[in-house]
C-alpha cells in the first residue's frame, strides 16, 4: 500500500476520529478507505444510470417481453458458440 499525507483542519480531525470510535474502524485509514470505497461505488452507479438513460433515449422502443428475452438468449448462446470454433 502507498501512503498519502495530508492535511486537515482539527475540527475535521476530530470528526475522523470520533467517527472511527464510534463506527467500529481500527484506524482512520480504514475510515477513509470506506468513504472512498463508497464514493467509487457512487460514482460507477451515476455512470450506469447515464448510460441506461442514453439507452432509453436512443432508438425506437421495443416490447420487452418473454418472447423477446428468449430470442435473445438464444442469439447470445449462437453467439458463443461461434466464438470458441
Amino acid at each position: 500500500m502507498s501512503n498519502i499525507n495530508i492535511s486537515l483542519p482539527e475540527s475535521m480531525k476530530a470528526f475522523i476520529e470520533e467517527q472511527v470510535a464510534q463506527g467500529g474502524y481500527g484506524s482512520v485509514s480504514e475510515y477513509l478507505q470506506e468513504l472512498i470505497t463508497q464514493d467509487q461505488k457512487r460514482k460507477t452507479q451515476e455512470h450506469i444510470e447515464e448510460l441506461l438513460i442514453a439507452g432509453l433515449e436512443s432508438g425506437e422502443a421495443i416490447e420487452v417481453n418473454d418472447k423477446w428475452w428468449e430470442q435473445k438468449r438464444t442469439h447470445l448462446i449462437n453467439q458463443m458458440h461461434q466464438e470458441k470454433e
